[in-house]
């Protein structure tokens, strides 16, 4: 017998003036299943990339990317009741690094669109930063090792990706498998299809080596404003998708982690928001401590009622696509606030132009983050809102989002006149915010900011000072030459995004990139790079030591329970927080420590070669720390099989049903002869079959294995099958006919044998009027007749008819009826 883990295999109160708890308020949530299965119109794996030919693509003229604008309810304007309005008076620490990134006056980069859409990517050793059309390799000083190179050059080789349009770059690092991952939308019309996605994953830690190549074509809808998040069991990727300018709604799709990780091809897993919804950004892992294990994908987006969140939650299912699950929304009630520029449109102004520029205000800006503390999980995000006469940047930390999701802390940071908004945030292993954001008003051009918050500072304020990356020295302006889409480009796109990481090398350092312009012109926006870090954060961390053991030692059969137990030490004391247990990429679950160990039971290791690892996460006194990789064999489970008959005498001909009680799917046979295949339900496999000839049978299930399962095969039951007499039915259809006066009635009678019958059966009919006729007049074994009924002569009514079958000994009759009007 199998035991149950192997059938399971089967089968606060209001503080202050800027702080407010709001639990969530559950809207009536749908669940979208069978997702849509997309595969890659093209595949391959790029050399290296340090050794590739610059690619070669049209020469464009001026590009700005128009904006597509999400639908938002139009409300009253309200009263910011969360707004910081005052500058505070403590200092944020300084930036220990801030260098200049691509943009105009970067040697090897000519600026050809707007916006730039900045945005980075940091790993232990390297930065990547990404913006239109092109991406760079820095070391953490600022010294350039590789580029600009050209997403074109990326994707050099990939006709798909050789377009004459690029945007939305988007530039990833997957912390737990050390790779790099990097994206941008290809088009050559922002008004016709075709469009592709074009992602690329790194086949190693080097940023500049090879890369898996994918390219997602949408034929006719312009999947806008992509935006991408790393998790366990997938790269997560949101998309507006428009037709024309038309929102069709939000398109939420999973990729296969573990395949692109292997540099093989894969098929996404894709569901579409009605087009009410749409803005919706995908949960970005940071720091060392993965999700729970299984934990689906959190997604957020501006709600389409006022004063709300929506959150979603992503469950891919890639064993069973049709299992996947799009569950959705939960509404958060959050403090009011209408959208920047009144629905999210132009209203920035600049120091010496009448320019405006894009707030972006309806939707939530990237990205949104996710930090698994142990003890709970938070999600940080942001947006940009009014706050009185100019705007600012509301911000958020949503607690516990995959059990009773709440509004843990918010608020509106607008200390002055001058107007924030194009924001990014994140949080740092200690559970401090940092907030980089643009700064402009009608007396200073454009600047880049940052602010933040120690975890210990009242709940909804950033009250840690604020400084500046870069003040701008121009302002942006109407460009009057020759421009796509159109012959004047106002130049009011500003942003669309901007991005605030955490460096996985100390889990403390913000880094951010934005952009600015160095001197009032237009097409010349140039971008900086910049790092700051609380000094609370990782301060006098006592290196930790974690080690891994398991039981059964060695190996196990799959479906047994195997005991993982991690020992993490520390000179001075006892380390506490929790351990994530890792199945080389894949996330087994994550326990707390208890006087220094973690003990996690798990049954859900396939059949085969595992190589488990242990990672703290680190606490305020110790730095985390990852066991060597403890090799460990899952063997196949044995089997065993049973099989039962509904009625093991039967007659011949009755339909019988034979079950089998074993794992996954199951063959039954009559002595040598194969009856069937059948697969499990709830442990149980069934059969049912009228084909047995009379006489005696034994029948057998075989289960003949699987990755994880050894085959078996049941004893042997009798099933004992009668032989019936020869024998014959009538049948007639159609059951009622209505004719008129006069008129000829038609019907089909049907013979069908039983019992082996093979003898001719004679025809005949009564009724109240003439003899009907039958061509043929008989059937031999089986087949049919056609019966014609004559109405002259007979007055109108309703009638039965008799039709009866004779052969021999063997009589049987059925009736019709027939109506004459």
């Amino acid at each position: 017998m199998l035991n149950a883990a192997s059938r399971a295999a089967f089968a606060a109160t209001t503080i202050a003036f800027l702080y407010f708890f709001f639990p969530a308020t559950v809207a009536s949530q749908a669940v979208q299943r069978n997702p849509v299965q997309v595969s890659p119109s093209h595949f391959d794996i790029s050399p290296p990339v340090r050794e590739m030919a610059p690619g070669e693509r049209p020469g464009p003229p001026a590009f700005v990317n128009p904006p597509r604008a999400l639908p938002r309810p139009r409300h009253a304007l309200v009263v910011d009741p969360v707004v910081q309005s005052t500058p505070s008076t403590s200092v944020i620490p300084a930036t220990s690094n801030n260098f200049p990134g691509l943009g105009n006056g970067f040697s090897g980069f000519s600026v050809t669109g707007a916006p730039s859409d900045d945005n980075l990517a940091v790993g232990p050793n390297d930065v990547v930063q990404a913006v239109n059309t092109s991406y760079a390799v820095f070391s953490k000083s600022g010294t350039l090792i590789s580029g600009p190179i050209s997403f074109a050059t990326l994707f050099n080789g990939n006709s798909d990706c050789t377009r004459t349009y690029y945007s939305d770059p988007i530039a990833l690092y997957d912390r737990q498998a050390d790779r790099w991952v990097l994206s941008i939308l290809g088009f050559d019309s922002t008004s016709s299809g075709p469009y592709y996605h074009c992602i690329a994953v790194s086949t190693s830690g080097d940023p500049t080596g090879s890369y898996a190549r994918y390219s997602f074509k949408s034929s006719t809808n312009l999947p806008d404003y992509p935006k991408m998040g790393v998790w366990p069991d997938a790269y997560y990727v949101t998309y507006n998708m428009f037709s024309g300018n038309t929102l069709l709604g939000a398109q939420v799709c999973a990729h296969n982690r573990s395949a692109m990780l292997a540099g093989q091809s894969e098929t996404a897993q894709c569901f579409t928001t009605t087009s009410s919804n749409a803005g919706l950004l995908p949960g970005d892992v940071d720091g060392q401590t993965a999700p729970p294990a299984s934990s689906p994908n959190y997604l957020l987006s501006l709600a389409s009622v006022a004063n709300t969140l929506s959150l979603w939650t992503f469950h891919v299912d890639w064993a069973t696509p049709a299992n996947s699950t799009l569950t959705g929304p939960t509404n958060l009630a959050v403090a009011a606030f209408n959208e920047a520029c009144s629905n999210g449109g132009t209203c920035i102004p600049q120091s010496g132009t009448s320019t405006k520029l894009d707030s972006l205000g309806d939707r939530l800006m990237y990205r949104l983050t996710y930090r698994n503390f142990g003890d709970h999980e938070s999600l940080v995000a942001n947006h940009s809102v009014n706050a009185g006469t100019q705007t600012g940047v509301r911000w958020y930390e949503i607690r516990s989002p995959g059990s009773s999701p709440v509004v843990y802390q918010q608020g509106t940071y607008a200390p002055d006149a001058n107007h924030r908004w194009m924001a990014s945030v994140a949080m740092d292993s200690a559970g401090d915010i940092g907030v980089g954001f643009s700064v402009s008003s009608s007396t200073i051009h454009p600047e880049i900011h940052y602010t933040g918050r120690l975890s210990s500072d009242q709940l909804g304020t950033l009250p840690q000072g604020e400084a500046s990356i870069i003040d701008g020295a121009g302002s942006q302006t109407t460009y009057t030459g020759f421009c796509f889409p159109s012959f004047q480009c106002p130049l009011t796109r500003w942003g669309d995004y901007t991005a605030m990481q955490v460096d996985p090398s100390d889990d403390c350092t913000f880094w951010y990139t934005n952009q600015y312009i160095p001197s009032n012109g237009s097409f010349n926006w140039s971008t900086r790079l910049a790092t700051f870090k609380f000094s609370n954060c990782g301060a006098n961390l006592v290196a930790s030591t974690t080690t891994l053991s398991a039981n059964p030692a060695g190996s196990s059969t799959y479906g047994t329970a195997v005991q993982l137990t991690a020992n993490v030490s520390g000179s001075g004391g006892t380390p506490t927080g929790s351990v994530t247990f890792s199945d080389s990429t894949s996330t087994l679950g994550t326990a707390a420590l208890n006087s220094g160990t973690a003990v996690l039971s798990t049954s859900a290791m396939a059949a085969g070669s595992h190589s488990i690892t242990a990672s703290y996460g680190g606490d305020s006194s110790y730095a985390g720390s990852t066991s060597s990789a403890l090799s460990y064999l899952v063997n196949q489970a044995g089997t065993s099989a049973s099989v039962s008959s509904s009625s093991p005498t039967s007659n011949q001909g009755q339909s019988v049903t034979f079950t089998a009680t074993v794992t996954p799917n199951t063959s039954f046979a009559d002595s040598t002869t194969n009856l069937g295949t059948a697969s499990l339900s709830n442990g149980q496999a069934k059969l049912s079959t009228s084909t047995l000839s009379a006489g005696n049978h034994t029948i057998t299930a075989q289960y003949g294995g699987d990755s994880n399962f050894t085959g078996s095969t049941s004893a042997g039951i009798s099933q004992v099958v009668n032989a019936v007499p020869a024998d014959f039915t009538i049948s007639a259809s159609p059951s009622s006919v209505s004719v008129k006066h006069a008129k000829t009635a038609s019907y089909t009678v049907t013979i069908t044998p039983s019992g082996g019958f093979t003898g001719t059966v004679q025809l005949s009919g009564s009724w109240a009027g003439p003899n009907p006729t039958f061509s043929p007049a008989s059937v031999a074994g089986s087949g049919s007749s056609t019966m014609k009924v004559s109405t002259t002569g007979v007055a109108t009514g309703t009638y039965t008819v008799t039709i009866t079958g004779t052969s021999g000994s063997l009589v049987h009759s059925t009736q019709v009826t027939l109506q004459i009007r």
